[in-house]
This record gives C-alpha cells, sequence and structure tokens, in this order.
C-alpha cells in the first residue's frame, strides 16, 4: 500500500523538485550553449540596450563555461533547499523577485558594452533572503538561520559585492537587494496575519 504523503511533506518535494529542475535547465543550457560555440551567451542583459532587456529572463541560465556553473550550483542548491522547504510556490515567488530585482539593477546601472551573464544573482539573492527573512517574519528560528547563513556565506556576500573586472558586482548587488525585497513582500502582515505565501 503506497504511503500518502502529508500536505507539507508534499509540498517540501514540490519545492525540492523545482529547485532541481532549474538547475537542470541551467546545465541543459550550458551543454547547449558549447555545443553551439558558445552562442547562448549573447542573450545576457546587455544594460540599456533594448535588445539586452531579454537577459532579465535568460541570464541566470546562462554561464561562462562549466567553472562558472558549477560556483553557482552549489550554493544556489545550498541556499534553495531551505527556501524550498517552504514549497515550490515559494521557490517561484523567491527567484522571480530576486531575478527581477537583479536584472533590471543590472540593466540600469551596468557598464556599457557589457553582457551579464550567471546565477549568482540568484544566489545572493537567496543569501539575503534567508539572511532578513527572519526580521520581518518575527521568527525566532528563522532568525537563527540566518545568522547561521551569515556566517557562513557573509564573507563571500561582502567580497562579491566588491567592483571587479569581469565580475557582475551590479548582478550581486541587486541580487542581494531583490532578497530583501522578496523577503518583506512575503512576509506577513501582522502576527495574527499567515504568510502571503505558504512557507
Amino acid at each position: 500500500m503506497a504511503e500518502e504523503l502529508s500536505p507539507t511533506r508534499e509540498r517540501r518535494q514540490g519545492g525540492i523538485t523545482l529547485l532541481l529542475a532549474i538547475v537542470a535547465v541551467m546545465w541543459g543550457a550550458e551543454i547547449v550553449d558549447t555545443i553551439a560555440n558558445h552562442r547562448l551567451d549573447q542573450y545576457g542583459i546587455e544594460p540599456r540596450d533594448s535588445d539586452g532587456l531579454s537577459g532579465i529572463i535568460a541570464a541566470p541560465f546562462l554561464h561562462a563555461g562549466f567553472g562558472h556553473l558549477v560556483g553557482n550550483t552549489i550554493p544556489l542548491l545550498a541556499l534553495g533547499f531551505l527556501i524550498a522547504l517552504g514549497g515550490a510556490v515559494r521557490v517561484v515567488a523567491v527567484t522571480v523577485i530576486v531575478a527581477l530585482v537583479s536584472g533590471v539593477g543590472t540593466w540600469i546601472i551596468g557598464p556599457d558594452n557589457t553582457n551579464h551573464i550567471g546565477a549568482s544573482g540568484v544566489v545572493f539573492g537567496y543569501a539575503t533572503y534567508l539572511l532578513s527573512r527572519g526580521l520581518f517574519n518575527r521568527n525566532l528560528i528563522e532568525i537563527g538561520l540566518g545568522v547561521a547563513i551569515g556566517a557562513l556565506f557573509g564573507g563571500a556576500l561582502l567580497a562579491g559585492l566588491e567592483p571587479q573586472e569581469g565580475i557582475s558586482w551590479q548582478g550581486h548587488l541587486f541580487g542581494a537587494v531583490g532578497g530583501i525585497v522578496a523577503a518583506r513582500m512575503l512576509a506577513p502582515k501582522s502576527e495574527d496575519e499567515p504568510s502571503r505565501i505558504p512557507s
């Protein structure tokens, strides 16, 4: 007889499955991009160029080689797993908010004649979402988790915000802003009101 999943367990499994699907699309895109001699990379974010607006959606799935992809995959899975425990809807909401804020911010302030690709903006957003959501939710467990994430990833987060040649610190910065925006938008308005997205 098949075991019936509880709503909470089913929701968690849905979140984890969606996260794995996002990562699978990134890896599939990089395989295709490698076969196509990196032609997909042209669809990244090109600041203040109308053609570069499509990169706001495409850029998180495109990477400058497998080393870049691995460097983003590991923290994306680690941080994304904690978000995925809230279910697929939570993963979608946080990812969309972070990717939009990161992408639009990069498109506005990125240097001319540059092309920004990679999921690091989403990684930074996931990190700051987890760092800040406990403050907005007034949840001691989530605050403790945020402190632990700050201890583990704080140095890398700060280093990633330092302007460096060939690194999209703009994507990192606005991804981090997007994580805080997501935590605020998805938090309950008051202690009596449930969260807007199932947690």
